[in-house]
């Protein structure tokens, strides 16, 4: 395993003795409120984070070796430049509040989900031959897209995304599959339970019910899907007449099974992880005003243990064969420190908004009409895109909260608000290489496999011509 990213467990260890060993934690002084006031944020904070932004949009296009070499240095640098002027603006304290307040609540946990996913369903290998036809690639997808909700998008993603890209490695022209499977697997299938998309675990945990996604979505994500897969199938059977390589036969020599099937056993763990932490509350603990649930803590803790078991027990050749590396979860992690630190100006600003407060207000306006009922077509559009763009967890929480907060009501009163938000937060995902985690790291494992992806801009040529329309028929039809 690389020895940076080897480092960054030993940091993230540090924080995991810190929580379980509070009498060692920061003491702080002041108030009940600890962090930064969003209301005092002018535009100008929101810099870094367009600047993390444009640099991975534009970087790769001017000097792409350059960028695989010290991404996470801009990464870095993108932070600081938060950081010092918040240290300068509004102490250490309340600077040091909110980084560990992105961290230890949001950045990894989020982080070791993906890990402890990415290295269980690598260890899965489909073997033998398949055949890079439309039929089986549209199949491929919507296995896909059904997993996606009950094993997470980016476990779904993980598992079949070396096999499509195995099935097609002959074809010359096959980048669009992998953006199709970014809109399916990675995104869109992910809309149907707790388990699918990190936003509506989060719905989840503020006590909107496991299966009101599921009743309540269904029929917008089949809708969604429904259209993509189409319009998969058709594009994909276009290319594949013009196709100028020669598909290679099958010679028997492998025949089609599953290696490492003890690892989608470990998938189950990963799963079992995740829902002991949102129906089970042990307690928390303390660091410097951030209250960390013990439950959850443990839940990482699991989560690295089932990662450890995949590693050690699968077989390297197994891994080797089936196109293994770290690098796309190096890339995630050191790209979304970044993002996580930068964001957080946003997202202070966007919770004042709420309260009419702020130069987010505009945003929150919105979204409600002059007599303050809620406008649900806005709430689908600008949570999504918003959620396109910043992390969509932490945005689904405040239009969430925006609503009013309380689950109760969402699921029953105010149903359609819920869902333009849930629906908002997950579709739109897929509209960055940002969207949505697994995202990134499909993006990564297909330019490692030889397939020459669209820079980030690029996608969104793809995605923003695809999907809007699609979005904009869901918003007359459901919303």
């Amino acid at each position: 395993m690389n020895t940076n990213f080897v480092r960054f467990f030993g940091v993230l260890l540090f924080f995991v003795v810190l929580a379980l060993f509070p009498e060692f934690s920061f003491a702080a002084e002041g108030g009940e409120h600890h962090g930064i006031e969003g209301a005092g944020l002018n535009l100008l904070w929101v810099i870094p984070f367009a600047g993390i932004l444009l640099s991975i949009a534009i970087f790769p296009l001017v000097n792409e070796e350059w960028w695989h070499h010290n991404f996470g240095k801009v990464s870095l640098a993108w932070a600081v430049s938060l950081i010092i002027p918040m240290i300068i603006t509004f102490g250490f304290e309340a600077t040091l509040y909110e980084i560990l307040h992105a961290y230890l609540l949001e950045y990894f946990p989020f982080i070791i989900l993906l890990f402890a996913l990415f290295t269980v369903s690598g260890g899965v290998r489909i073997k033998g031959y398949l055949k890079g036809t439309p039929a089986v690639n549209t199949l491929i997808l919507l296995i896909g897209t059904i997993l996606a909700s009950w094993m997470g998008t980016t476990g779904a993603a993980m598992l079949l995304i070396r096999p499509i890209l195995r099935a097609n490695a002959w074809r010359s022209t096959k980048k669009h599959i992998v953006i199709f499977f970014i809109f399916l697997v990675a995104n869109v299938g992910g809309s149907l339970t707790p388990l699918g998309d990190p936003p509506l675990f989060l719905g989840f945990l503020q006590g909107v019910g496991f299966f009101w996604t599921t009743t309540h979505l269904f029929w917008e994500m089949v809708f969604v899907a429904t259209i993509l897969l189409i319009a998969y199938y058709m594009l994909d059977s276009y290319l594949y007449k013009r196709e100028t390589n020669t598909q290679p036969k099958d010679d028997g020599s492998e025949p089609l099974g599953l290696e490492g099937s003890f690892n989608l056993l470990l998938l189950l763990g990963v799963v079992g992880a995740v829902l002991f932490s949102g129906l089970v509350h042990i307690g928390e603990l303390t660091i410097y005003h951030v209250h960390v649930n013990i439950e959850n803590l443990l839940r990482d803790v699991a989560l690295l243990f089932l990662a450890w078991i995949s590693w050690h027990f699968t077989s390297k050749e197994s891994r080797a064969a089936n196109g293994f590396n770290w690098f796309p979860i190096q890339e995630v992690g050191k790209l979304f420190a970044g993002i996580f630190i930068t964001i957080i100006a946003p997202i202070a600003m966007l919770k004042v908004a709420n309260e009419g407060e702020g130069a987010l207000v505009f945003v929150n306006n919105a979204v409600f009409d002059a007599n303050g009922d809620p406008i649900n077509s806005m709430f689908f559009w600008i949570t999504g895109l918003l959620s396109a763009f910043l992390d969509n967890a932490p945005t689904y929480l405040v239009f969430f909260n925006a609503a009013g907060g309380d689950a109760q009501v969402l699921m029953n009163e105010m149903t359609q608000t819920l869902v333009a938000i849930s629906s908002g937060a997950v579709f739109f995902g897929a509209l960055t290489y940002i969207g949505n985690a697994p995202n990134f790291m499909v993006e990564s494992i297909a330019d490692q496999s030889g397939v020459k992806m669209p820079s980030f801009v690029g996608y969104m040529l793809w995605s923003f011509g695809i999907l809007v329309p699609v979005y904009i028929l869901v918003t007359f039809i459901f919303i």
